[in-house]
Order: C-alpha cells, then structure tokens, then sequence
C-alpha cells in the first residue's frame, strides 16, 4: 500500500527553525547519521559507535562499539540501528545484536523510528517513508514524500521528517495518510538534518551530517489538525 501525496498541492509556508542548542562533535567523530532519545539520553550514530549524551549538560556518557551508518531508534527496551542493508536490533547495556532484519532499501536507507509497533524507514532518494514488521522487515505501507527523506520520528501521533538537498533542510511534518505536507520548519543555509528524534515532549534533535553535532530544535506549539 502506497499513500501519495498530491505533489502540485500548494505547500505551507517555510518558518524559520528555531536551534535552541547544540552538541559535540563527539570524539571526533567524523559524521552523526541516526539520532534517538531513551528517554533520558540522546544517542548519536557515528557510523562505527552510538555515542550518548546527556541533553542537560552535554556531557558524552556512553559508547557502544556498533556498526551505525544510517537512522536509530528505540522502542523503550532495544535499540535499532540501521548498518548498510540490515537492521540490527541491539541490546543497549552490551551493545551485542540480538538480530536482524533486511533494510527495505537495501542499502539506501536513511532515518528510522519505532512508533505503533513498527519501525518506521526513510528512503533517501527514493523519497519515502516504510512502515515495516520490526521481526520480518516486511513492508506494511509506503508514504510518498516530493522531497529526499533523512530523518524520521514520531510524537503525539505526528509524523515528521527531515529533508536534505544541496544547501537547504527542513523539518516537515506529513500527513500519515496522505503524505500532505501540514508544516514547515527551515534550517539555516548549511544546517543539514541527518538524523532525526522526539524528545517526547518539545525538542527534535537533528543530526547534523558531516559537522559531527546534534541540534536540539524547538518543536511547534500549535497543533496542526
């Protein structure tokens, strides 16, 4: 099932992001890809660690030694982490896979986010969203983006996204159904969004690529019906 979204629908209007912080870069590590949030730690993916952090006071409290190129995410207990074609799906005190499952774009996934008990997928330049069975990797439905998707969380029954091309980022929030775009959150020029989570309650953290940081941004009060 494909869910699309009208691509000559007149878009909302761009606001400026507002970053209230950022963090590291970490152990000069080169890149940040997935970003989640365990409900207390922020969790970056620097390609051959995730790094934890403390949101409060910046300082990097934890590394677990994973493969870690694309998007992360935790669903309360493990976390899952993408590595080229697979998802791993990781105990988060040793750091050891406990399985594994095939990544939908076979290598050219971005972000992830576990939401309904499903894992949620970015599919960079294909422009999607996979919502997918997290013991399988089956495809359960694909949402239609009209731009390249990075990033992907959810949060009091929100879907948003990060988007990525040439020297322009965005934070948008879709429609789960229809893939409508309902809100538009522009980063400076320059500020990419990798990765992408929830704090559950009024941050995102956003990935920032290749400048090896994490940007704490401020999520909209107004809910968009």
């Amino acid at each position: 099932m494909t869910s699309s979204a009208n691509k000559t629908t007149r878009q909302p209007a761009l606001r400026p992001a507002e970053i209230v912080r950022e963090y590291g870069p970490f152990n000069e590590a080169g890149k940040v890809h997935g970003v989640t949030h365990d409900g207390r730690r922020v969790w970056a993916a620097t390609g051959a660690a995730l790094v934890g952090f403390d949101p409060e006071s910046g300082e990097h409290t934890h590394t677990l030694d994973i493969a870690c190129d694309a998007g992360t995410a935790f669903d309360g207990t493990h976390f899952y982490q993408i590595a080229e074609a697979r998802i791993d799906k990781i105990d988060p005190a040793t750091g050891k896979v406990v399985s594994s499952i095939p990544a939908p774009g076979h290598g050219s996934d971005s972000g992830l986010a576990w939401a309904e008990g499903s894992l949620w997928v970015g599919q960079y330049r294909d422009r999607k969203i996979h919502q997918i069975d997290p013991q399988t990797g089956a495809v359960k439905r694909s949402i239609e983006s009209n731009r390249f998707v990075t990033g992907v969380t959810w949060i009091d029954g929100e879907l948003w996204h990060g988007t990525w091309e040439g020297d322009q980022s965005e934070l948008r929030h879709i429609d789960p159904g229809s893939g409508e775009v309902l809100e538009r959150l522009e980063m400076p020029p320059g500020t990419g969004i990798s990765g992408l989570e929830s704090d559950g309650a009024g941050l995102f953290y956003c990935g920032g690529g290749a400048s090896g940081k994490v940007r704490a941004v401020r999520r909209p009060k107004t809910a968009v019906a």
